[in-house]
């Protein structure tokens, strides 16, 4: 048996061939990331007459190059958690850190856990797509957050008071009425100038051309709040109007990026077997649905229940020593934070449509917190139910 340890970097990796006890039968060296070289590793693989298996970390989307690369010519890779390599390569006193000596202890645990290497299996390329969507769809929707708080501050200092009349919840991307109203007035100072008679007939203009409903009364409530607030942000300078402008642009444009990541989500997700049932489930709606399957993925690569629990990191491991054994214990957050937040989410939303039907969650949820358990520990473990009811219903799909 040959190990191959690879450390990866960006661009490169450090490659080394260990034979048991620790005997380099190849000392580490340098690989980049390009058709030639990897070309060459493979073809230096396939020369040994032994069975041979390449070990590396998970390295965020560093490893992907070699990984694809090295799976497409057939040899066999296990892909290693990085927190096990960590506690792993932690057993020695002296530690030291360079790329060689990396690869060398990766290649040490392909022989030390030669039997408990698991081939890598890519997933199919539809739930490989609905997870990538799913991550820019969080990358955007932090962004969005910090976008609409760069916006509340300029409004607060031009507008003060508007967002509590015009704010809105629609899904709709284009159409955002306090957006639509910042870019038509974006200061107190272009209402005021105004007599109030004036405004309300320009107002209500506005409002029908926009689509949205007029109302005399809001608008004089708007001009009242224009004449008594107080703006800290001059209208006559010239950035104040290219800033608030710029601050509604942004925020639109993201939220035109978050629709179109939806959409492709949710044809996506139409493909699969489970969708139907998936989106009929309590909590799960058009938007948390697609993302739910997009986390989880093919249910078939987990083994049980328990699989599915513990890769969200929900499950409690045991804590016995001697006499001792340990009732008082904690999710071990070992696994997916992205599916943890999705799935509360949907809690979220189960607590507050209270179903009519399919409310075993629902049921579970209130029992939990019938016995006095706090709202959150109460949501971790309706969490918890959900999945494994989750699993149940998908997995019979594919049998």
């Amino acid at each position: 048996m040959i190990s191959v340890g690879v450390d990866v970097s960006k661009g490169k990796s450090t490659v080394c061939f260990v034979k048991p006890y620790g005997e380099i039968l190849i000392s580490p060296y340098e690989v980049q990331h390009c058709e030639n070289e990897l070309s060459q590793l493979v073809e230096q693989i396939h020369k040994l007459n032994d069975e041979v298996r390449v070990v590396m970390e998970s390295t965020g989307a560093y490893h992907f190059p070699i990984l694809a690369f090295l799976k497409e010519h057939g040899v066999y890779v296990c892909v290693v958690n990085a927190y096990l390599m960590k506690k792993y390569s932690t057993v020695a006193i002296r530690k030291g850190k360079t790329d060689p000596l990396d690869s060398i202890k990766i290649a040490n645990y392909g022989i030390d856990y030669w039997y408990r290497l698991v081939d890598f299996k890519p997933a199919e390329e539809i739930y490989q797509q609905l997870k990538d969507l799913n991550r820019q769809y969080l990358t955007y929707l932090s962004m969005r957050v910090k976008a609409k708080q760069a916006m509340t501050n300029l409004i607060d200092r031009t507008m003060p008071g508007i967002k509590t009349v015009l704010w809105n919840r629609s899904d709709v991307p284009e159409k955002d009425k306090l957006c639509d109203f910042l870019r038509e007035y974006w200061h107190y100072d272009n209402i005021t100038k105004m007599s109030e008679d004036r405004f309300v007939s320009h107002y209500n203009r506005w409002a029908k051309k926009k689509g949205y409903r007029a109302s005399t009364q809001k608008a004089k409530v708007i001009y009242a709040m224009a004449l008594d607030g107080i703006p800290t942000m001059s209208s006559k300078t010239s950035s104040t109007k290219m800033l608030v402008l710029e601050s509604v642009r942004v925020l639109q444009m993201i939220d035109t990026t978050l629709a179109a990541i939806l959409a492709q989500m949710r044809g996506l997700a139409s493909e699969l077997k489970e969708y139907e049932t998936v989106m009929a489930m309590p909590g799960v709606g058009n938007i948390l649905g697609p993302r739910i399957i997009a986390e989880i993925g093919d249910v078939r690569r987990f083994h049980s229940a328990s699989a599915l629990v513990a890769y969200a990191g929900l499950d409690a491991p045991p804590y016995q020593s001697g006499t001792f054994t340990g009732t008082n214990r904690h999710i071990s957050k070992r696994g997916s934070s992205t599916l943890r937040k999705t799935g509360y989410e949907i809690i979220r939303f189960v607590k507050c449509s209270k179903p009519t039907t399919d409310t075993a969650v629902y049921d579970y949820l209130l029992k939990k917190e019938a016995e006095g358990k706090p709202p959150r520990v109460a949501k971790i473990a309706a969490l918890n139910k959900f999945l494994r009811i989750y699993y149940a219903r998908v997995k019979e799909l594919y049998c």
